[in-house]
């Protein structure tokens, strides 16, 4: 297998905190995982085509106004997926951490991958309606959802690791509360380490650090869209100790941190992994 990092969508400039990093556009940081027999896994799908053709109505006004999407078509990924010679059909997974408006626009552009995610955050999403957290037009195609209850048993660095079924064992679902109501990480494996998707368990890649530092933008957006604050620092802790105990087995990212992606370089890259049966 091969893993792409992609930008799904950028949005509003920030700047860094410290001296080096320049000012650069937050972006939606997604993977698109070539597997041997599964066809494309989508981790996370950003902004789709819908979104950039009528932000104000896929999107929200509101969110828009915050967000400041730059809303590039070539940006979506359904467009990068065709760059890289396949059509929408090859994706035939996505894996969400969550179901904001950014990290599922592109649902639509996949009407026939199946969706996994945790059961806690389709309810929450499909209770809520057309409010400012999920926008139901981007599931009125209905997907093929796939839903999971996470239950004790089998561990991955001291969190709970979730089977996602028809996919390998090295691709899964790790539970990262407190942003949603059902929020959770994507473990990917690679050659030599695991990479850890957090979505927005944090949102600045110093949060997760021994200084704990938070962007002064982001932070806000952050506080402001947590249901569990408690909750969601708890996961941060955790996290710190993920990368403290085990940086050299594993690699984490956020979704919004445009440095963070910048590690990656090019949306060209790969890294290999290789498939094993779930």
């Amino acid at each position: 297998m091969k893993i792409h990092h992609l930008n799904c969508g950028s949005v509003r400039t920030i700047e860094a905190t410290y001296d080096g990093p320049r000012s650069a556009p937050a972006v939606n940081h997604c993977l698109l995982v070539e597997t041997g027999a599964d066809g494309l896994v989508l981790v996370e799908t950003g902004l789709g085509l819908g979104d950039v053709r009528d932000p104000d109505g896929a999107l929200g006004a509101e969110w828009v106004e915050m967000a400041r999407p730059v809303l590039d078509e070539g940006e979506t990924a359904v467009r990068q997926v065709a760059r890289l010679g396949y059509a929408p059909s090859d994706v035939r997974h996505i894996v969400l951490t969550h179901l904001d408006v950014d990290h599922c626009g592109g649902l639509p552009d996949f009407p026939d991958a199946r969706v996994h995610v945790l059961a806690a955050e389709l309810d929450a999403a499909l209770a809520e309606g057309a409010g400012p957290r999920y926008r139901p037009a981007h599931w009125a195609h209905g997907p093929g959802w796939v839903a999971y209850d996470p239950e004790p048993g089998e561990q991955w660095f001291g969190f709970t690791a979730v089977p996602l079924k028809g996919l390998p064992a090295q691709i899964r679902l790790v539970p990262l509360g407190g942003h949603t109501e059902g929020h959770a990480g994507v473990a990917v494996q690679g050659d030599d380490r695991w990479l850890l998707h957090c979505g927005d368990a944090y949102y600045y890649h110093r949060e997760i650090e021994e200084s704990k530092e938070t962007h002064p933008l982001l932070d806000v957006v952050q506080q402001r869209s947590q249901v569990h604050r408690d909750l969601r620092l708890g996961t941060q802790a955790r996290l710190r100790e993920l990368v403290r105990d085990h940086g050299d087995e594993v690699e984490v990212f956020c979704a919004h941190d445009p440095w963070e992606l910048a590690r990656y370089g090019e949306v060209r890259r790969h890294t290999r992994v290789r498939d094993t049966p779930a």
